[in-house]
This record gives C-alpha cells, structure tokens and sequence, in this order.
C-alpha cells in the first residue's frame, strides 16, 4: 500500500514535459565531463568508475534535490564516498544473515560506521529539505512550477550552496504534494533517498560498460561518432533532448550493453499465491530471486549471446522476442520509475565524450572479474583510454 501511494505521486516527476526541463542538467554535465578530459591536454588514461560516478552523483543530486555538490567543496567527496560506503555496508549485510536484526548489527563496528555514515547522507537531505520548503514558503510555493535559473541559494553562514532556486526539481514536486498532505517530511526525504541511491551507481555502471565496449569496438564507436557529428552539424553544435532521442545507433549500443551488463544484475520478488513453473510448484510468500544477468545471455534467446551486436536492437528484431528476455529495467508495474531519466543522461555523458574522443581499451572486458555489489562492478579497475579527436571548430 505505501510502495503504491508513492508510485502514484512520484510517476508525474518522470512524464517526459517534466524529463525536458531535468535534461539541461545532464546535457551540462555530460560536457562538464569532457572539459574535464580536454583541460588535462593530450591522451588521457581513466579508471572508468571513479571518473563516472563524479559526475552521474551531481546529475541526479540537482535533479532530485536541486542542488549542485560542485559547489561544496569537501563535502562533495565526503557526501560521494558516503554513498559509495553505504553501498558497500548493504551488501556487507545482505551476505550475512546473522547481521538482519537491527540490534545485532548496531553492535558491530559495521553498525557504528553505518550510523555514522546515515549521519551524513541524512543530514545533507534533510537540510535540502527545510531549505527549499522555507524557501517555497517565502515565496507562497509561486516557483514550485517555474523552471527559470536563479542561483542566489546561501548557506546559514551566507554562501553559497548552488541552489537551483527556481529550477524544477524531484524534490520540489515531493514538497507540492507536502503542502497537499499526501506526504510527511521523513515520506520526502525517503524518496530523495531512493533516487540518489539508485540514480548514481546504477547510471555510472552502465556508463563504465558501454564505454569499454565501445573502447573494444572500433567499427561500432566510429559509427556512434558519425551519428553524434552530424546530428550536431544539424543542430547549430548545441545538445537538445530532441537530438538525444535522434540518436537510435547509439540508444541500441546502450541497450545491448545493458543487455550484456545489466547495472541491476538480479531481482527479487514474493509470490503473492501459488505459481506454477512447468512441473514446479512455488507457494505463495516464496522469495524468488530473477538472475537478469543469465536471462541476458540465455542461448534460448540470444543468439550467440557473448557477442556485442547493437543490431539485436532494431526493431524487426525486437518485434517477435519475449517480452521478459530483457530487462534491464526490470518490467511489470514496479519496473523502474526512472528508465527514460536514465537513458537520456546516459545519451548526454556519452555524446559529447565520443564527439570529441577516441576510446582505446586499457583493461578488457574478457579478463573481467565481477564482484557482489549493489549493482555490477568489476573488482579490478576498468581503464579506457582518452585520445582527443582533431576537429576544425570542434564543439561540445
């Protein structure tokens, strides 16, 4: 019943009008992510994941809370590390059965560093939280629906905190159906909580994958390049959510990473009554655990399903499969929330970085070792290698 009441809220903040006003975030941090690699001149070497996750955390952090880490100095790495060692602690505990009780595990060192990071994570929304209401009360809630830029956030001390003020946030949405009664401050700050958790890691994984594919795939990468140059020539060099969806090559080369390395690699559901799989009968309550990493590569599905081949993806090839031999997002009505979010921020962090890079591999994907994890990750850096692409006029 609360899973429900919250989906019912929460699906206007991902329609696609809302989606058009979140995307300028993306687009600014896609190309935020390219200067980076062309201030540093020359071929640049990086561990895939250290590099994404920087970004992708400050995408959906002024998304979801409108709120930039960029301008917080230390407490971006802080408040990145904190989220990054919650997710190691939730699969620390998960492993560990005798660790499910609340009290037990309060008793570890695990528990104490848990509530010391909760400290941070909490803390960091709640304040977001009172902030943007009092600043929502000031201004009699007239900017809960505006979209316009302001920057002029301070902190108590009178910086600075980079504040979208009148920019449309996830945040600003779960306060309007606050003031509505729909939803208790600890209800707004759950759900900030859920897509930060699940906004980050999620997107810099797939991120990782597909550019390390891309890396091994010179014939399928300079196609996507050719793709993003003209799409670009035709658009006066500018980055739209119209030229994004304009990318189809590129969203197949996403979708068949994600099919070869889904970033969610397993589900669980409960029965809700009795099921009956061919001579197998699960009763109702069963924990059911989905291996979406094996569905991926089933041969009964899959045509030689180790291989990368973006063409899986075209639709007279989509028409005729099963509609659950692909699931990335998961399917059914708890499927992912945030599917078309994500794949718009993954067409703006990979665009701009193939319009003006070539990828060599440095690490393959043939000697990977994955590691349990909230989502799946290499247990060894993922390196690619940065070579920048001689353009006249070259753009963002």
């Amino acid at each position: 019943a609360k899973w429900h009441s919250r989906r019912k809220i929460l699906t206007p903040t991902f329609h696609f009008n809302i989606l058009q006003h979140f995307v300028q975030i993306l687009i600014e941090e896609g190309e935020n992510m390219t200067k980076s690699l062309k201030n540093a001149e020359g071929t640049v070497v990086k561990d895939l994941v250290p590099f994404l996750s920087e970004y992708t955390l400050n995408a959906i952090c002024e998304t979801a809370m409108g709120t930039s880490l960029r301008g917080l100095g230390d407490f971006q790495q802080q408040y990145r590390e904190a989220v990054h060692k919650m997710g190691e602690l939730l699969t620390y505990r998960v492993m560990r059965q005798w660790l499910r009780s609340d009290w037990i595990f309060s008793l570890t060192s695990k528990g104490r560093e848990q509530k010391k990071l909760l400290k941070i994570l909490h803390g960091f929304t709640k304040r977001i939280i009172a902030e943007r209401k009092l600043y929502h009360d000031r201004t009699n809630g007239q900017y809960l629906k505006s979209f316009d830029n302001d920057t002029s956030a301070k902190r108590d001390d009178g910086e600075p905190v980079g504040i979208r003020r009148k920019r449309l946030a996830m945040l600003d949405l779960l306060i309007a159906a606050s003031r509505d009664g729909f939803m208790t401050d600890l209800d707004i700050r759950e759900e900030v909580d859920t897509f930060m958790l699940e906004g980050y890691d999620t997107t810099a994984a797939g991120l990782c994958f597909i550019l390390a594919l891309l890396a091994e795939h010179n014939d399928i990468q300079d196609r996507v390049r050719n793709e993003v140059d003209t799409a670009l020539r035709e658009n006066e060099q500018k980055y739209t959510i119209k030229l994004l969806q304009d990318l189809p090559y590129l969203e197949r080369c996403i979708k068949e990473a994600l099919r070869l390395y889904p970033s969610v690699y397993m589900l669980s559901r409960i029965t809700a009554e009795d099921v009956k799989l061919q001579s197998y009968l699960v009763p109702a309550g069963t924990f059911l655990h989905l291996n979406i990493y094996g569905v991926h590569r089933d041969p009964n599905f899959w045509s030689n399903p180790e291989v990368f081949d973006p063409n899986r993806f075209l639709p007279e090839k989509i028409r005729n499969r099963h509609p659950y031999s692909y699931l990335p997002f998961s399917a059914g009505p708890r499927n992912c929330i945030g599917q078309r979010f994500a794949m718009l921020e993954m067409k703006a962090m990979i665009a701009p970085l193939i319009h003006n890079f070539y990828l060599e591999p440095i690490d393959y994907l043939k000697n990977l070792r994955i590691q349990v994890d909230l989502v799946l990750s290499s247990a060894q850096p993922l390196r690619v290698k940065f070579i920048p692409v001689c353009k006249t006029n070259a753009s963002l």
